[in-house]
């Protein structure tokens, strides 16, 4: 019995280090905040930019499309919503290839840039 009186009064002792859990917590704060202001903030901006540009797109700017088809728009027809017209992702945009014309979704631009060489988004 007195062999395993030791193991029982350790049992029985208060930690004396305090609680271990308020420094993980602090770390795992720590660790979330850097991944929010380096990873999934620099992104919404970046989506917001190229969602504005896309909106905004207009006849003549060159376009590149999530399939890689890079041309010119030519026209862009808007859905009509209780008799108006309005934009959105569902619009139409007719675009020129070389010699082709295609007709793509406005969602389905992925880069917008002025003829000019400089780009929106």
């Amino acid at each position: 019995m007195t062999a395993l009186l030791p193991i029982y009064a350790q049992a029985a002792a208060p930690a004396a280090g305090g609680s271990s859990l308020m420094p993980f917590l602090f770390q795992l704060g720590a660790i979330m905040a850097i991944f929010y202001f380096l990873m999934i903030r620099p992104q919404q901006k970046q989506r917001k930019t190229l969602e504005a540009a896309i909106m905004a797109l207009k006849k003549g700017d060159g376009v590149v499309t999530t399939g890689g088809v890079v041309g010119e728009v030519v026209h862009i027809k808007e859905q009509i919503d209780e008799g108006k017209a309005s934009k959105g992702m569902d619009d139409l945009v007719t675009v020129r290839t070389g010699d082709v014309k295609i007709v793509i979704q406005r969602r389905a631009v992925s880069q917008v840039f002025t003829p000019g060489g400089a780009s929106a988004a």
